[in-house]
Formats: structure tokens, C-alpha cells, sequence
């Protein structure tokens, strides 16, 4: 089975196809960027998020790798609006209350550099002189969770890019770019008994 990991652009849809008819209107989607017949999302980035997707052209992996329930941890860099307080973090650590539920403990780190290549278009210095980069993993996948955890504690975010899904890393793709990986799906144990050999049988 083959395993696609795409670094995702900012304002890209997590599809292949814009459901807007007007051409001139129309949002760049997983089409512009990759050509792969007959694969899919496994999940799903917001269209003003960054980072890495995963697509397959396996359906069981798909739900494996995009099913809550598997609690596949995500890591996200996310460059929030002024400074937070090491009270702020913790409360992100132990879980906030936001309207669909507190959410599961989660790690949370502030880094001195995100380590990754200025966004196009790039932030305004002058609408947002303060900003710090947080690095966060989440083994839920809510909808806009990172974005509501944030602006719940009092820092927005203003940028948010994902860099890992469970084992799978964003190392080394710029936007737009992608690679293939080949996974081996696993034996299934044996079934059924072994024959008795009797007493001239083999040992």
C-alpha cells in the first residue's frame, strides 16, 4: 500500500475539486499540487492551515491513520498572538473547556524558533508586533481545535502548521511538495491446528 505525505500550502483546500462555479473564484485544491490517481485524504487541514496531510490509495489505512479513535497524536507549530504565560501553557497541558467538551491533556512547548520557512503572504509585523511560536500535540481532531485551545487561554493563533501525524514527519518538503512511501501491510497470524504426526511422525 503507498503512503503519500504532502506538505500542504496555506489557503490550499484539503480536496481535489472547488465546489464554487465561478472560475475566477475558484481556491487552489490537492489537484494543483499532486497528481496521484485514485487517492485520498486521510483527514483533513483547515484551508488556512499549514503543513502535513497524508493521502493513500488504501481505504483501511485511510480510516486507521484519520479515526479518532486510533488517537494518532498530531503535532502542530502555531505562532500565537502575544507572549503566554507558563499559567496559559499549563492550562493547554492539563485541557481547556471549550463548547463541545474539555478537551484530553495535551504537551505543549514554547520554542525559540519555529524552523520553518517564512509563510507567502507573511504576517504583518505592524498588526502583530508580539507573537511566539508554541509547538503542541493533540490526540483529538475536533474541529479548529488548536485555533479554539489558543484563543481560549487568551493568545490567538495566527499561524498553524502541522509537522507530524503519528510516525510521519514533514522533515524536508516545502510547500507543495510531496513523496511516497511504501508500507508493508502486516502478516495475519496463522490459523487453524497443526496436524498430529502420530507416533512415526517427524519431530
Amino acid at each position: 500500500m503507498n503512503l503519500y505525505l504532502l506538505h500542504k500550502p496555506y489557503r490550499m483546500l484539503s480536496q481535489f475539486t472547488d465546489r464554487r462555479v465561478d472560475e475566477a473564484e475558484r481556491r487552489a485544491t490537492l489537484a494543483d499540487v499532486i497528481s496521484v490517481p485514485g487517492v485520498y485524504a486521510a483527514g483533513r487541514l483547515d484551508y488556512d492551515s499549514e503543513g502535513l496531510l497524508l493521502l493513500s490509495d488504501d481505504g483501511e489505512l485511510i480510516h486507521r491513520i484519520s479515526d479518532p479513535r486510533h488517537k494518532q497524536p498530531k503535532t502542530y507549530r502555531v505562532q500565537v498572538e502575544g507572549a503566554p504565560s507558563e499559567a496559559a501553557l499549563q492550562a493547554l497541558r492539563e485541557g481547556v473547556e471549550l463548547k463541545d467538551g474539555r478537551t484530553r491533556p495535551a504537551k505543549v512547548r514554547q520554542l525559540v524558533s519555529s524552523d520553518l520557512a517564512e509563510r507567502e503572504p507573511p504576517l504583518d509585523p505592524r498588526r502583530h508586533p508580539v507573537t511566539t511560536w508554541l509547538e503542541l500535540t493533540i490526540t483529538e481532531g475536533r474541529n479548529r481545535q488548536v485555533r479554539r485551545m489558543t484563543a481560549h487561554v487568551g493568545h490567538p493563533t495566527l499561524r498553524l502548521v502541522r509537522v507530524a501525524v503519528g510516525p510521519w514527519r514533514l522533515d524536508g518538503l516545502a510547500p507543495g511538495e510531496w513523496r511516497r512511501e511504501t508500507l508493508h501491510a502486516p502478516r495475519k497470524p496463522a490459523t487453524g491446528r497443526r496436524r498430529n504426526q502420530g507416533k512415526g511422525g517427524r519431530r
